[in-house]
């Protein structure tokens, strides 16, 4: 049985992006995420968000 955690995943790739220094990450979208996002941008954490249709 899998159980994912889709906070966690993206909390996990930005970390692990900013440890290799890359300068952007992709992760799959949702509202809730876009919504984390948002207050990691707002409170300094993160330099910006961009969304694109794929």
């Amino acid at each position: 049985m899998q159980i994912t955690d889709p906070i966690a995943d993206l909390l996990t790739r930005i970390r692990n992006a900013s440890t290799a220094k890359h300068p952007s990450v992709d992760v799959p979208a949702s509202n809730l995420k876009k919504a984390i996002c948002q207050i990691l941008v707002d409170e300094g954490y993160i330099k910006g968000m961009k969304v694109t249709d794929d």
